[in-house]
């Protein structure tokens, strides 16, 4: 990511209003599917709503962001909720993959309104069998922010879909990686 997208996106957060613990995409209806526990990692975490819900729940949550004026907001965000112990911010340009330490092994996986088609077997690689992924993306319009219909299926097909949306301007999808009993 460019020096500049990565300003722009200081400059967003540094101005957005405060940001209050919430469930990803789908798992909002969805929260009985949640492991038990173990590791989480939240993809473009910005400002660190969804990370703070998944620490909330016993995770111990990796969250990635490349801008350093959201994860600060999230180190605010997490200490508020007395979850700061279980969550773990890496400031990573995401052009360059996931950082290293973060490519396997998490029970639930979260990638919010961030879209890099490079990313998705990254994103689904990093789900350990019996684990979630929780995926949304923009869509409709064209652009390189918006995904093509059917784009989220196409990806993560591999995987066992447990819900997918698209429409109004967003997809979304939930699924699993089979485990061992499946």
């Amino acid at each position: 990511m460019a020096k500049a997208d990565r300003e722009r996106w200081d400059d967003r957060y540094a101005t957005a209003p405060p940001e209050a613990p919430a469930p990803p995409e789908l798992l909002n209806e969805h929260e009985h599917l949640l492991p038990a526990g173990g590791r989480a990692l939240d993809v473009a975490c910005g400002r660190g709503g969804v990370a703070v819900w998944l620490a909330g729940r016993g995770f111990a949550v990796d969250a990635v962001d490349v801008s350093p004026v959201a994860l600060d907001a999230l180190a605010g965000l997490a200490e508020r909720h007395g979850v700061a112990g279980r969550v773990r911010a890496h400031r990573h340009d995401l052009d360059a993959g996931l950082p290293a330490g973060t490519r396997s092994g998490y029970a639930v996986v979260v990638c919010q309104r961030f879209r890099d088609p490079a990313l998705y077997a990254a994103l689904a690689g990093a789900v350990a069998p019996g684990g979630l992924l929780a995926v949304s993306v923009l869509s409709g319009g064209g652009g390189p922010f918006r995904a093509a219909p059917g784009e989220l299926l196409g990806a993560f097909g591999g995987l066992e879909v447990l819900e997918h949306r698209e429409g109004d301007g967003l997809q979304a999808l939930l699924a699993r990686r089979p485990g061992p009993d499946r």
